[in-house]
């Protein structure tokens, strides 16, 4: 009995040790977004011009408001002197309206005495008896003197074509020459009051030449759109202008990153790899140079992209060369199907995220040959459906 529970222990350790343990890792890259119109290095550089009716600087307001407060000091003694006449006609007037006041007083008692006990009870519940209103005596009060403030810059729109050239640009490009040159021109902006909400517009042109060819030739904010639940009337209109050329100005650079930017994204994907030691070091080996080297991608540095991609094509080799040796009909070969399965996933997953469309197909029609000796989870079946999905219909 001890020797057959000793064997029993021997051969699960045994079972055990030659276990294949998958496991995964998310891994972040950077990828390069392809430009509609891509540009060499060597000429990303671009001018821009703006018309607008925009002229209003920082300079100019302080200029006016201060402007303004002189001829208030100097308009001071005369509001005073017209404050005092004021307050003299008010208190003229004021015998005239305590006489008034109580003529109407003695007209309404005696009115009031002639009517019956009832009545007169009936109007006292009311508070409608006569009662005598002394008209209050004006009091003068002298206008303060003014007082210079900053002007609420938030209350303008203050730019001009310079500023607003100086806020479009091209990711990766600079303003050191002209071979994209961009010219902009923005309308004034228009409210519109409909159904007691406020819609607006604000015509924008822009066109923009690649060494003399034209690329863009495009009209934006052409058409009312909502800006306010609130009437034009009770809105800060221009903080509300200021807020839309913004908007009309970071438009215009999203076209100009679409068309000629130089831009990535930070996607991530799953690699998996066999953790046992030994005989599957190789395999490991693969997933170190894939998920370090796709970390090194560096859109802004092609020299260095290029050794990351060298470095991952190793990893990539020992995953296909390891596919040519896989035994799928046999569960308890080191390299089986399950081996098989994590690979294809890990080439297809690369590929797709490389968009190298064309290999990841390539893979994905092995993989799904050999399907037959696979044993798919739930998610593994579902992920298959995304790679369909991006290869196919993306």
């Amino acid at each position: 009995m001890k020797f057959r529970a000793l064997l029993l222990f021997l051969i699960g350790f045994s079972l055990l040790g030659t276990a294949q343990s998958i496991t995964s890792e998310k891994v972040d890259y950077r990828l390069p977004v392809i430009a509609k119109f891509p540009i060499e290095p060597s000429n990303r550089t671009f001018k821009v011009k703006v018309t607008s009716p925009y002229t209003l600087k920082t300079d100019d307001i302080i200029a006016q408001s201060k402007l303004d407060f002189q001829a208030e000091l100097k308009d001071y003694d005369k509001l005073v002197a017209s404050s005092e006449v004021e307050y003299q006609k008010r208190t003229a007037n004021h015998d005239q309206d305590v006489a008034k006041a109580k003529e109407k007083y003695k007209l309404e008692s005696e009115e009031y005495k002639k009517m019956s006990l009832l009545e007169r009870l009936a109007i006292s519940d009311q508070g409608k008896e006569p009662k005598l209103v002394i008209p209050t005596k004006p009091q003068y009060y002298k206008p303060a003197p003014p007082v210079y403030s900053q002007p609420d810059l938030n209350n303008y729109i203050i730019v001009d074509n310079d500023v607003l050239a100086s806020q479009i640009g091209i990711t990766g490009f600079t303003r050191e020459g002209n071979y994209i040159d961009i010219a902009v021109d923005v309308k004034r902006m228009n409210f519109q009051d409909n159904a007691g909400q406020t819609f607006a517009n604000q015509p924008t042109k822009l066109i923009a030449k690649v060494n003399g060819v034209e690329k863009i030739n495009a009209s934006y904010f052409q058409e009312f759109k909502l800006l306010s639940t609130s009437p034009s009337n009770n809105i800060n209109k221009p903080l509300s202008e200021k807020n839309y050329l913004n908007n009309v100005i970071a438009h215009i650079n999203a076209v100009l990153d679409d068309n000629f930017g130089i831009r990535w994204t930070n996607p991530s994907i799953k690699i998996s790899t066999v953790k046992n030691k030994g005989k599957y070091d190789d395999l490991e080996k693969a997933s170190i140079y894939v998920s370090t080297n796709l970390r090194k991608l560096n859109p802004e540095n092609a020299e260095m992209t290029a050794a990351a991609m060298t470095g991952m094509q190793k990893g990539i080799d020992i995953w296909k060369d390891t596919l040519t040796k896989i035994d799928y009909k046999d569960k308890k070969a080191d390299l089986n199907a399950k081996i098989a399965t994590y690979i294809y996933m890990n080439l297809i997953r690369l590929q797709i995220a490389l968009s190298n469309k064309k290999e990841a197909e390539k893979y994905l029609n092995e993989f799904q040959e050999n399907m037959i000796y696979m044993d798919l989870s739930s998610d593994e079946k579902a992920e298959l459906k995304q790679f369909e999905n991006s290869i196919y219909k993306g």
